[in-house]
């Protein structure tokens, strides 16, 4: 009953207007069964001479309608006028609550996604995420705004039309529930195996979206490639176990449907024999009969709906969970009860290890300092650690042994919203979002002076580039940043990252994508600075690190090598060794 409990939060402060929609309900079922019963008086006491067993009011009002047969009419037009009006408040009560439950949990799951751990955001899906903060609230929304009062109005219905029937004739009665418990095990069976289907397809889904969600994000690389075989293959099979789900969901709903169709039928055409039979011998009123008749198909059809309802609230617990599987995501705790420092980029590693998985180290034993204004240089192979070195600073990962201190106090004791303020990444994909480019610059500074933002991105190398387009710095970029190149994707995020002046900027491989003059005179820009920041700066173009303070030379997480560039050149090892390899590729390059 877990996920009964989560729905049953969800609809925190929204269950008053479910009472009233609930309310709403019985007395539409109530106007809804009175109707058949003002039919009868009307056949047997009104049109014909039954005795009324009714109170002595009603008793009086039916001997003095005479021959004015409209009255009946009138009643049943007033009975029917009521039962609209209160299906009418049934249904904008349940819509208005479950229109509020949905736009909540929307609310609550977007603010969730955004303070979980980077590390949730590095091995999430983001296709499957996308669908659990869409089609699986939209699942939950349709499930509290039809079927959660349907619910109410099929218990009220029986409880009313049972009574009612009880009261009229005993062996109609239970002649006409005979295919009730049948119904309502067969509903109860569906339910079980349609729950497991709806998850399986569901998941399909979640993976179709999650290729469909990649191949559009990378159809540039797609395209570059001709890769458009691959990708269409790969999106077929996804396609078809999608259809291949639905396809048997499907078939277990036409399978309940038209087995409790034929089940439904026969109840209502027994009803009809046996109520003929019945009524020619005299043992019920022709009254009695319509009766019935009428109700019978009130009672199986609501029943027959549970099948329905079942199905809908399958899918609603389903999508309930999906959704609480992020809810239980623990939240980064940013705002801690932790230091907040005055950091000016004194920064000291002492022997300080890390592992995405405990048994397996990114890092080993790192020590260096690195005085505030100093700039630090990272060198070496893919997956050597330079980038989860970077990572510890901005407490994206925390160290699992050793010492980062940050002028002097523990980096780990430092409150992690205060130290990302404090530090400006630029990494090596940068991401800029679909607005101006005078926007993405000032992302993460606010409103800025047009002196200041010009200066900064001269700086950034970007300035005469922006100027160049057609609405210079008012010009829209398209998702992602499509729209312009990747280098000057790159000088973009490093205006971005410039115009915070943090006293630590981490530059991660982000100037891979730039020409080697470009490269120069960003280097020359961000030395004209006057040393303001601590620079870590990450690049496989050795040209680019010659002029760092000191060089760390990474293998497999240790430190194989450190110094200035003359240092690193007069010794035998890995940076001469690349220094050597790139300016003789460069020199076969230029001839």
């Amino acid at each position: 009953m877990k996920s009964v409990r989560i729905l049953w939060h969800y609809m925190a402060h929204n269950r008053l207007l479910y009472l009233g929609a609930l309310l709403s309900v019985g007395l539409a079922s109530l106007t809804a069964v009175a109707g058949p019963l003002v039919i009868r008086i009307t056949i047997d006491s009104v049109i014909g001479s039954e005795p009324l067993a009714a109170p002595l009011l009603i008793r009086t009002f039916v001997e003095n309608i005479g021959q004015a047969f409209w009255i009946p009419g009138i009643v049943l037009i007033v009975i029917t006028t009521f039962r609209g009006i209160f299906m009418f408040l049934r249904g904008r009560l349940a819509a208005q609550a479950s229109e509020n439950i949905a736009k909540n949990i929307r609310d609550r799951i977007y603010d969730h996604i955004q303070h979980l751990p980077y590390k949730y955001h590095k091995e999430v899906d983001t296709g499957d995420l996308m669908q659990r903060c869409t089609s699986d609230v939209d699942t939950i929304r349709r499930f509290l705004g039809a079927q959660l009062v349907e619910v109410g109005s099929s218990l009220s219905m029986v409880i009313f039309i049972t009574t009612i029937m009880f009261r009229s004739d005993l062996r109609m009665t239970l002649l006409s529930m005979m295919a009730i418990p049948v119904i309502f095990v067969f509903a109860v069976v569906f339910f079980l195996k349609v729950k497991k289907a709806f998850r399986e397809a569901d998941e399909a889904e979640a993976e179709l979206t999650t290729v469909l969600q990649e191949n559009l994000s990378g159809i540039r690389v797609v395209r570059a490639f001709a890769n458009q075989s691959y990708e269409i293959d790969r999106f077929d099979a996804k396609n078809q176990r999608n259809r291949d789900k639905v396809h048997h969901l499907i078939w277990l709903l036409a399978c309940y449907w038209s087995a409790s169709d034929l089940i439904a039928f026969l109840q209502i055409g027994s009803v009809f024999v046996f109520g003929a039979y019945f009524t020619a011998r005299g043992e019920i009123t022709i009254g009695t009969m319509v009766l019935f008749g009428t109700y019978v198909g009130m009672l199986v059809w609501p029943v027959r709906q549970l099948g329905r309802i079942l199905t809908d609230t399958g899918k609603a617990l389903v999508a309930a969970e999906r959704l609480q599987e992020v809810f239980n995501q623990p939240r980064e705790k940013l705002q801690e009860n932790f230091l907040r420092p005055p950091i000016e980029g004194n920064i000291v590693f002492e022997n300080v290890s890390f592992g995405y998985e405990p048994d397996q180290l990114v890092l080993e034993n790192l020590s260096f300092t690195a005085e505030a204004g100093q700039t630090i240089a990272l060198l070496g192979h893919t997956g050597s650690g330079k980038s989860s070195l970077v990572h510890l600073l901005a407490r994206l990962y925390e160290y699992a042994s050793g010492s980062i201190k940050v002028d002097g106090v523990e980096l780990n004791t430092i409150d992690k919203r205060w130290i990302r303020q404090h530090v400006a990444v630029v990494p090596q994909e940068p991401f800029l979002f679909a607005k101006t480019i005078r926007e993405n610059v000032t992302l993460a500074s606010g409103d800025v002076p047009d002196e200041e933002l010009y200066a900064i991105c001269k700086e950034a190398a970007i300035h005469d580039v922006i100027q160049g387009f057609d609405q210079g710095y008012e010009t829209l970029v398209g998702e992602r940043g499509v729209s312009v190149s990747g280098g000057q994707r790159q000088r973009i995020a490093i205006a971005r990252a410039l115009i915070t002046h943090s006293p630590i900027l981490i530059f991660d491989d982000s100037l891979s994508a730039v020409d080697t003059e470009t490269d120069l005179a960003i280097r020359n820009a961000l030395e004209k600075r006057g040393r303001k920041a601590t620079t870590f700066l990450i690049s496989h173009r050795v040209t680019s690190l010659a002029r760092a303070d000191l060089i760390l030379v990474l293998d497999h997480g240790r430190i194989v090598q450190r110094g200035t560039h003359q240092e690193l050149m007069a010794a035998p090892g890995q940076y001469r060794t690349i220094w050597d390899i790139q300016n003789t590729l460069e020199a076969e390059a230029k001839a």
